[in-house]
């Protein structure tokens, strides 16, 4: 448990103005934006409310600085990502507790989140210098063939609440590492941790310029003027397929290098033959890992009849016995993000229960301040529930069963989303069959969490396009030119 006066320590070194061209500056209105503790419904902190006027001076800032960014040495820009990397790791403790504070998370996750977003740091360090071309002798013999990767220049990034330092390090590491400028928009819930990295990231030595953060309240507004802006040359997005969907069509005009990560409405299969013991402890990983807000939750849980009956009774037992409450206070499971997302998942359930479905435990908003749902487990579910359908952002798990491995393809894939797939086998061919047949970007097989830094993140379908993490991240912000030399 923290105390009070450990919480507005973290909360008052962060520096809260717009980080533009590497000074820190107040809204162009002198507006400001409540940072809300979502455990209790208090302001925490005010940041400043960027109007049109100062996102149009991040990306001035980012343009002026894309060429001699790009001309800087890749051992450079990786020591620089090496050094953050190392600062965030010396800085864990009140990163985790910061992040706790404005995002509700328990400490104990926002700790790994700290670990796993400081690794896209580390990684993209050593990527920084592997960047390569190739050289080659025409067919014909009468040219030689020249390939060199170049940054793509200025790009904007819009990061969500859910992960808010882990969202900007997977993008953030790349960028830098190819030699990218960018203007970074955090979600107006969670800003606190963006504006720390920042301040990492000038003590680290980036130059002036090179990263620009800014908080608004508008984004719509604030930020289209930017994607219709020629000087930017790629963006990249993660939160909600509406959203994304809006996004793309902005930046059709510009043509604009694009990569999304989107919503998921992940499927978590468990087989005849799985190692139940081994399932429910996945089971709980990819459900309630970040209280279920996270595009990679599991969403759907398809279990064989076989097994059901004790699955279900063993994830009950396992979801009602973790505790509610503050994630500064060490609880299992902090409150949702806002009254809008707990309002949504009470409705989600509520349209379950109408349509047939029992609820073994939870099922009820809790608490008397603060965003907060009971761990909810619902067995027979209809086919026809939302829950099936939508993304529940939340710790509810619904359970419907299969009978043969067709059937289980086939419901898993029943779906617009495309994201993330978990499943548990014994069986080799059973599990090169499911990662080949089900329609998503990452499979997870015996396992409950699949986001590696060494990897490659992303989906299909409505789950948006684009990669980030592993040596396929690094290629998102590079182009590729082609140089025919005669001899």
């Amino acid at each position: 448990m923290t105390n009070a006066m450990d919480e507005k320590r973290v909360v008052e070194a962060v520096r809260t103005g717009l980080f533009i061209g590497g000074e820190w500056r107040e809204s162009s209105t002198g507006n400001r934006l409540d940072v809300e503790d979502p455990s209790t419904g208090e302001i925490i902190a005010s940041v400043a409310d960027a109007s049109v006027a100062d996102g149009a001076a991040a990306l001035d800032a980012a343009a002026k600085a894309q060429l001699s960014w790009a001309a800087t040495a890749p051992r450079v820009r990786g020591e620089i990502l090496r050094t953050a990397y190392e600062l965030i790791v010396e800085r864990a403790d009140d990163l985790a507790l910061l992040m706790t504070l404005e995002m509700g998370k328990p400490l104990a996750e926002s700790a790994a989140e700290i670990a796993y977003g400081a690794e896209f740091f580390r990684w993209f360090a050593e990527e920084a210098v592997r960047i390569s071309g190739r050289f080659q002798t025409s067919p014909n013999g009468a040219t030689r063939l020249l390939t060199m990767q170049q940054p793509v220049g200025p790009v904007l990034m819009i990061t969500p609440w859910n992960f808010p330092l882990a969202m900007g390090t997977r993008k953030i590491g790349p960028a830098i590492a190819a030699g990218c400028t960018m203007v970074v928009k955090p979600a107006s819930q969670t800003p606190l941790s963006m504006l720390a990295l920042a301040e990492i990231l000038s003590e680290a030595g980036l130059p002036d310029g090179v990263l620009n953060v800014v908080t608004t309240s508008s984004t719509g507004a604030v930020m289209e003027p930017l994607i219709r802006d020629p000087r930017l040359r790629k963006l990249t997005f993660t939160g909600s397929t509406p959203v994304g969907r809006r996004l793309v069509e902005q930046s059709a005009q510009g043509l604009l290098r694009v990569s999304m990560e989107l919503g998921g409405n992940a499927p978590f299969l468990v087989f005849a033959d799985a190692d139940l013991d081994r399932a429910v402890d996945g089971a709980m990983l990819a459900k309630m890992r970040n209280g279920g807000e996270a595009c990679t939750a599991a969403n759907r849980f398809l279990v064989h009849t076989s097994l059901a009956p004790e699955f279900s009774a063993r994830l009950t037992a396992r979801m009602a016995a973790l505790q509610v409450g503050r994630g500064a206070d060490r609880a299992d499971v902090g409150p949702l993000i806002d009254a809008k997302q707990r309002d949504k998942v009470a409705e989600l359930v509520q349209d379950a229960v109408d349509g047939g479905a029992t609820v073994t435990t939870g099922g009820k908003a809790t608490g008397d301040r603060g965003y907060f749902y009971e761990p909810t487990v619902l067995t027979g579910v209809a086919p026809s529930a939302r829950i099936l359908r939508e993304e529940v952002f939340g710790p509810v798990a619904p359970i419907i069963t299969f009978d043969t491995d067709d059937e289980a393809i086939t419901l898993a894939n029943d779906t617009e989303f495309g994201l993330a797939a978990y499943a548990f086998t014994k069986d080799l061919t059973r599990t090169l069959r499911v990662s080949e047949e089900l329609e998503v970007g990452m499979v997870a097989i015996n396992q409950g969490i699949i986001s590696n830094p060494a990897a490659p993140f992303g989906g299909i379908k409505a789950s948006g396009f684009g990669r980030e993490g592993g040596p396929e991240g690094i290629s998102e912000y590079l182009e590729t030119k082609y140089v025919g030399i005669a001899p």
